[in-house]
């Protein structure tokens, strides 16, 4: 039975080796997705290219406030009750063995229920967003909302309408 386990360990190492074997390699021997295996250093048809930022004209700026609204939850209050439990104590002495008990005292403490408080929960986080026209190029996509930093919702505000702007979104939509 030992010998029927060890080629099954075997056979799956070698399935492994051979499935990491068809992994294509680098330049620098690292797989990456910048190879498919075909030498040119370019990403295959079915992955969208790297992009480090969009660019295109400025159709519009939005900022949306942080949305908060009043919410209420059970207020814990912790309380402590004085609480005693039995020790037991043994000695070995010896064949013979001796035991006692002792009473200790000690606090029982539990986290109760205790009216209700409230608190600010948010409904909706800050946004800044830009909305571009002739995005990347393409004057198929027009009125693309992204998501931006402060930072550049503001550089964008001080532009014109229909300036060309490019920078890095942190999401779509808005």
């Amino acid at each position: 039975m030992r010998n029927k386990h060890g080629l099954v360990r075997v056979g799956l190492v070698a399935l492994l080796m051979a499935g990491l074997g068809a992994c294509g390699t680098g330049p620098n021997g690292a797989a990456g997705p910048g190879n498919d295996g075909r030498g040119t250093g370019t990403s295959g048809q079915g992955a969208p290219p790297h992009q480090d930022g969009v660019f295109g004209l400025r159709s519009g700026v939005r900022h949306l406030t942080q949305q908060t609204t009043s919410g209420t939850r059970p207020h814990l209050v912790t309380t402590c009750t004085p609480a005693t439990r039995q020790v037991k104590h043994t000695k070995r002495s010896g064949r013979s063995k001796k035991t006692w008990y002792t009473t200790e005292h000690y606090q029982d403490c539990r986290k109760t229920a205790r009216g209700t408080e409230t608190y600010r929960r948010v409904i909706r986080p800050e946004r800044w967003c830009v909305k571009l026209d002739d995005v990347n190029g393409d004057p198929k996509k027009d009125a693309v909302w992204y998501r931006v930093t402060s930072t550049t919702y503001h550089q964008a505000l001080g532009t014109d309408t229909r300036a060309r702007l490019r920078f890095t979104p942190t999401g779509t939509g808005c």
